[in-house]
């Protein structure tokens, strides 16, 4: 059976001795985020993730969801109770604000106990990660009345929220959508059409489910400058607020899927369903992409979750399965065999996935307190900087994480050998979790594209600028420092290799697109490798300090994020330039080969 252990200590690491947050007490809600009462919150979704989500992950995947002949849809076995321990401890609305009924706390906690929470049951957090989403776009785009409507049940999870884009002809390109929204005499809309892979579209969890929902009014422009979103309740609410009339809103069918088989994906038919706009009329996007973004955040903390507990079980494995004999001497010359821990190829995965996985969390809470900072901060100019650095690691963080999230769960999978692939130990479910992340939120290449052909050039490149400028800081302040000077001289080849790539594009896919296409998932990883390893050299001098300063109990862990650190830097920074010769290669033997040549 699986394991599962909320990584606390790691996460109070990079909050404290690393993000410094007591540093920004001046914000709202972060003055009442004491260590103390962090920590206690930590601890607590620690102990919700281990003993009540956890449980009922692999018993999930096995039942998974069904449908009832009305289309009525039923979740496994557990699920139920285990959302309203959720729901009912108030964590649905951790970072919402307490005018609707939140607790207004940073989003950045919030997205540190997510990680716990996606670890031990990614299908069932899917349930109240949509409903998030959804209160962020109500949030932002929403009118008095529709705040007051809505937000306070899907804030105390009695209704839940979806987000409905993807039609049977329309991914990526949302300007091909053809569900339309006709007015009515009393100001709502009529909307009729079909909607597929729409996570946690039915389910009987919540009283009600609230759907976003993307549609052209009639006689609209055609593409994506014709959009509009709407809320579509599953039931319409009454004068008194709570459910009345059931909409024209309905389960066709739930998706067949690899993984993440406790979260219903449905397909959601709309048969002149009630709907409300929100926002202005043809602005859709605008209002749907704030509930994207804060999702592909929420998807790359999942391409980390899955990797870390898939990490963690991989970790146990080896240090209990006795199988050869270390390459050295036997360490166990008690024993028939050696635990294949010894083994330096096994050390290679483990090291690889815990390096990711530490690396990837400081960038993944870092980029959160950015959101903080763009969303709370008094100063202009703050916020400004914080909202670029936002829209700039976004893709990246969706991109890196999640692809790395996958290979990792296969890497894990493969240190049990045969192991791995019978279902006896849960790590095909990892895996098959994993698999996902990459493609839902904005296939990854999307992301590699937003990158590269959008954010790169933003405000005149002002994002980019500015975080090669701190990361080129920070390599020169603390040049002189000798304990530091390992990972300044790795991350600043590492940036050099990354600023010579952005100046290859510059020069070379303004007349030619296809290079920019060409190399944008390489440029993608590139960066990642680099912030990952701006992290990493942020948490070695974090260690350093620790140490210099009498580390006591913690002596052990401040050395081995050292020794992982070094890890980082010796055998994957060095990627850095295998990403930048590919993108330096161009598009030209790509493109060259005709379409029926394949």
């Amino acid at each position: 059976m699986p394991i599962y252990k909320a990584p606390v200590n790691e996460t109070m690491f990079v909050l404290n001795d690393v993000l410094g947050l007591e540093r920004y007490n001046n914000l709202p809600g972060f003055a009442d985020a004491t260590a103390d009462m962090v920590e206690a919150i930590a601890g607590e979704a620690a102990r919700l993730s281990e003993e009540v989500l956890f449980p009922v992950n692999l018993s999930g995947d096995q039942e998974g969801c069904t449908r009832g002949e009305d289309g009525s849809v039923r979740v496994p076995k557990g699920f139920k109770e285990a959302f309203n321990l959720y729901r009912e401890g108030g964590w649905l609305g951790l970072a919402v604000p307490e005018a609707f009924g939140g607790q207004g706390l940073p989003y950045v906690l919030h997205t540190a106990v997510g990680e716990y929470m996606s670890s031990a049951n990614m299908s069932l957090m899917m349930y109240p990660g949509l409903t998030q989403g959804a209160i962020a776009a109500i949030l932002v785009h929403g009118s008095d009345a529709q705040k007051r409507e809505y937000l306070p049940k899907m804030v105390d999870g009695t209704w839940t929220g979806t987000m409905n884009l993807t039609e049977p002809h329309c991914g990526t390109d949302l300007g091909l959508l053809r569900t339309k929204a006709v007015p009515q005499k009393d100001g709502s809309y009529r909307i009729s059409g079909q909607k597929i892979f729409i996570s946690a579209g039915e389910h009987d969890m919540a009283e009600n489910i609230v759907h976003l929902v993307l549609a052209r009014i009639e006689g609209a422009p055609e593409g994506t400058k014709g959009i509009s979103l709407f809320i579509v309740p599953k039931f319409l609410p009454g004068a008194d607020g709570e459910p009345d009339k059931r909409n024209g809103v309905s389960c066709g069918a739930i998706e067949h899927k690899m993984g993440i088989h406790g979260n219903a994906t449905c397909v959601m038919n709309y048969d002149e369903a009630t709907g409300f706009l929100i926002g202005a009329e043809n602005k859709g996007l605008n209002a749907m992409f704030v509930m994207m973004n804060e999702a592909r955040l929420g998807v790359g903390l999942q391409g980390l979750a899955v990797a870390e507990a898939a990490y963690q079980n991989a970790a146990h494995y080896a240090r209990e399965r006795i199988q050869g004999r270390s390459l050295s001497g036997p360490k166990a010359p008690d024993q028939r065999a050696d635990p294949i821990i010894v083994h330096p190829d096994i050390r290679r995965a483990l090291l690889t996935i815990k390096a990711w996985n530490e690396g990837g969390r400081a960038f993944l809470l870092w980029t959160a307190l950015q959101s903080d900072i763009a969303h709370r901060a008094s100063d202009e100019k703050e916020r400004q900087t914080a909202d670029d650095l936002l829209g700039l690691a976004t893709p990246i963080l969706k991109g890196v994480l999640t692809d790395k999230g996958f290979d990792h769960a296969v890497m894990a999978q493969q240190v049990y050998g045969g192991h791995g692939y019978i279902e006896e130990h849960g790590m095909s479910q990892f895996v098959r979790d994993a698999r996902i992340a990459m493609i839902y939120e904005g296939a990854n290449g999307i992301q590699a594209l937003d990158l590269v052909g959008r954010k790169l050039g933003m405000n005149g490149g002002r994002a980019v600028m500015a975080l090669f400028k701190e990361i080129g800081d920070f390599c020169e302040d603390n040049r002189g420092d000798e304990s530091l000077s390992f990972f300044t001289k790795h991350l600043k080849k590492g940036l050099n290799d990354l600023q010579a790539a952005t100046m290859w594009f510059m020069q070379h896919a303004m007349a030619k697109p296809d290079n920019a296409g060409a190399g944008s998932t390489d440029y993608m990883h590139l960066f990642g490798l680099v912030v990952v390893g701006y992290m990493w050299a942020r948490m070695a001098k974090a260690a350093q300090a620790g140490l210099a300063a009498g580390a006591g109990e913690r002596e052990p862990f401040l050395r081995n994020k050292l020794i992982t650190g070094r890890f980082f830097m010796e055998r994957i920074m060095p990627e850095t330039a295998l990403r930048k010769a590919r993108i330096e290669s161009g598009a030209e033997t790509m493109m060259a080969m005709a379409a029926d040549a394949f």
